[in-house]
């Protein structure tokens, strides 16, 4: 069976670097389409679907951020947020909001093509599986449901989550009783390494403790073990 080369799509403003882009991925064997605009990506993604979008943020007129919020509210394409900042707030808005990795400007290309062959076989993983429906998890009056990707409280009331918070619980909820490092919940949110200057993961734990009404001072569901990471305390309930 013939097997097609993965459409990338490259939206990218300055043509020097979007054509360095183009030809390096071109001379892996992907097959890329450009644009520099949003509106020029949308009439792209119209005829073309991609496999996996690279995005700058810094994009005139509509941003990145912007454009990748609109991507992911319609599929589950992968999508990489290039910066030219090292603003951990555009990393951390960047993911909740959909993205699945990003890289800031300088990069090397080496690291980036790595970047996109995973991200590539995740998606397509992601896409063979997705027809076993994960079951409901509740805990403490909670009920998350993977299936949905909802969390709702006892008096049904539903409480939305961000793509990175989703992750986080997911994986949380999955290993309940035990510690896992910062560096796998991470990797879980935005399939990167972790380092000591990478506030991410703090920040989306703070953000769910916050919506499951998870005291700060005193967390009794996500709680943490100092110096190892985060673990998930509260034993599942039947559903």
């Amino acid at each position: 069976m013939k097997v097609f080369p993965a459409h990338i799509l490259i939206v990218e403003d300055d043509p020097v670097t979007r054509a360095k882009l183009a030809a390096y991925f071109k001379a892996e064997g992907y097959r890329i389409s450009e644009a520099e605009d949003g509106e020029t990506m949308r009439d792209i993604i119209a005829t073309d679907p991609a496999d996996l979008l690279m995005i700058d943020i810094q994009l005139p007129g509509e941003d990145g951020l912007r454009l990748t919020r609109e991507l992911r509210a319609q599929s589950d394409v992968g999508i990489i947020l290039v910066t030219g900042r090292s603003d951990a707030v555009d990393r951390i808005v960047g993911l909740e909001i959909g993205a699945d990795d990003y890289v800031t400007k300088p990069f090397e290309q080496r690291e980036l093509l790595a970047r996109v062959k995973n991200l590539l076989r995740r998606v397509k993983s992601s896409g063979a599986s997705g027809a076993a429906a994960p079951k409901k998890r509740q805990f403490q009056g909670w009920t998350f449901d993977l299936a949905s990707r909802t969390l709702s409280s006892a008096d049904g009331t539903f409480v939305d989550l961000t793509r990175a918070e989703f992750k986080a619980l997911a994986l949380l909820t999955s290993n309940t009783g035990q510690v896992l490092s910062r560096d796998r919940l991470l990797h879980e949110i935005a399939h990167r390494d972790w380092d000591p200057s990478d506030r991410t993961v703090d920040v989306v734990i703070r953000r769910l403790r916050k919506k499951l009404g998870d005291d700060a001072s005193h967390p009794r569901l996500i709680v943490t073990s100092h110096g190892e990471g985060y673990l998930f305390a509260v034993p599942l309930e039947r559903a």
